[in-house]
């Protein structure tokens, strides 16, 4: 009985860590799903880092928004040698199986590509 509390216990962190937001997702409709990171491919968060057009946002302490399905992140961003650091938002699309994605005075919404 012990050893299986220990094992649940261990198990904890790794269930906590998952991000739902994990996955690869058009920039526009008709985007290539096959490349990450530039202009008409797809933008891609795993393991904890949003990767965009030429930069990569870690994503950092997590705050769950009150009363919406939504996550609040702070993100450490580099790319095109700057460094900066932003706050976005990230919620399920309601209506499509995809994300929305808020920076302060910007709003996107991406599709996300099949598996």
């Amino acid at each position: 009985m012990r050893g299986g509390l220990f094992a649940a216990l261990i198990m904890m962190p790794m269930v906590a860590a998952a991000n739902p937001f994990d996955g690869v997702y058009r920039q526009v409709a008709n985007a290539d799903c096959g490349l990450v990171g530039v202009d008409g491919g797809a933008l891609k968060i795993a393991d904890k880092i949003f990767y965009g057009v030429d930069m990569e946002c870690r994503m950092t302490h997590p705050v769950n928004v009150v009363d919406m399905d939504a996550t609040l992140f702070t993100m450490q961003c580099s790319g095109e040698a700057d460094i900066w650091t932003e706050r976005a938002m990230i919620m399920d699309a309601k209506d499509t199986n995809g994300i929305i994605m808020v920076w302060n005075g910007y709003a996107f919404k991406y599709e996300r590509c099949p598996e």
